[in-house]
């Protein structure tokens, strides 16, 4: 599994960049430009996800880890497609982004940390 335990740390940087996007994107309160920024950030997002969410239900099925089930994949999935979009976008709600980024972070570390034997 050392595929989703890679994959997972570089979605968790991921995670951080889009944090730090959103942060800059609210500072400057201008929207990132669609086809420079915000397309290409978003396609490389979904991509990462979209693997990840493959291979992390696999070894859920296979491996049955503890505190972890097969929703919170799925839905930490959806969270961090949509932040990764969202985070150029100034007028996004703050609250529920910040909501939806320590959600992602959360299960993101608890996957790595069951793959860690913690």
């Amino acid at each position: 599994m050392n595929n989703l335990k890679q994959l997972t740390s570089e979605i968790l940087d991921m995670n951080g960049e889009i944090l730090r996007i959103y942060k800059e994107t609210r500072e400057r309160g201008e929207e990132g430009d669609f086809y420079k920024e915000v397309k290409p950030f978003a396609d490389e997002a979904k991509e990462k996800i979209d693997l990840w969410r493959e291979i992390a239900l696999q070894w859920m099925k296979d491996e049955r880890p503890k505190n972890l089930h097969p929703s919170q994949i799925i839905n930490t999935a959806e969270n961090f497609e949509m932040i990764s979009i969202q985070a150029f976008f100034p007028k996004a709600s703050y609250k529920k982004f910040i909501s939806h980024s320590q959600s992602v972070h959360y299960v993101l570390k608890t996957v790595l940390d069951q793959l860690s034997g913690n």
